[in-house]
């Protein structure tokens, strides 16, 4: 029998949150936990996960903290780096679902969007690649801007790609261009979850927040 294949991570936490774990009470989500509860026969030497740091909002100032303790508590597991992109907020007019009969149509809202983590990822894949630091690559996203950094590492480097699906439905532009996919489902993140408390010599304790 042959070696596992050393097994490289990539994580786009917004895709991550908003597709499997937003409104869920399996946000204290164990990522060494989850990755080896779907590639049990893989080496996963690897775990990249991007993100970026959120401001407190008016209806939610605690979000920062969240954030900030979670992160703490990926960092306690060897495997894992934080990449970090940025949120950019912005106004732009937007129409109402349902305008009024009278007045405008339009209203002004503040979007927010994270800049830099797509791209991020894709810079890493690429290069952990052609470093050849590892034989499988697994992403955990549904994003289809991915598709020509994963179409490179699978045809001009010979490397196997995967995806741990968080949405609902595999994107088609993706499907015909990786190796395997598996959709990340709610009993696999029930059974993945961080103690409430962790003890660690670096990070010292983190308690998981009241909230969370």
């Amino acid at each position: 029998m042959g070696s596992a294949p050393r097994t490289s991570v990539y994580v786009d936490a917004f895709n991550l949150f908003f597709g499997s774990l937003k409104k869920t009470p399996y946000r204290w989500l164990d990522l060494q936990a989850l990755c080896q509860t779907y590639l049990p026969a893989n080496d996963i030497t690897a775990i990249k996960y991007f993100t970026a740091l959120v401001s407190a909002r008016p209806d939610d100032p605690q979000q920062p903290v969240r954030q900030q303790t979670y992160l703490r508590a990926i960092e306690t597991l060897p495997t894992v780096q934080i990449i970090y992109g940025h949120y950019l907020s912005h106004k732009v007019m937007a129409r109402l679902a349902n305008p009024p009969e009278k007045g405008s149509a339009f209203v002004k809202v503040i979007k927010t969007e994270e800049k830099g983590s797509d791209v991020n990822l894709a810079t890493h894949l690429l290069h952990d690649a052609h470093l050849d630091v590892f034989d499988v690559a697994v992403i955990i996203s549904n994003d289809s801007d991915l598709l020509e950094p994963i179409k490179l590492v699978r045809s001009d480097l010979g490397k196997k790609v995967g995806v741990l699906n968080p949405q609902k439905r595999a994107s088609r532009a993706i499907l015909p261009h990786i190796d395997f996919i598996k959709k990340i489902r709610p009993g696999a993140l029930a059974r993945s979850q961080f103690p409430n408390v962790i003890h660690d010599p670096t990070q010292g304790t983190i308690t998981k927040p009241r909230v969370w």
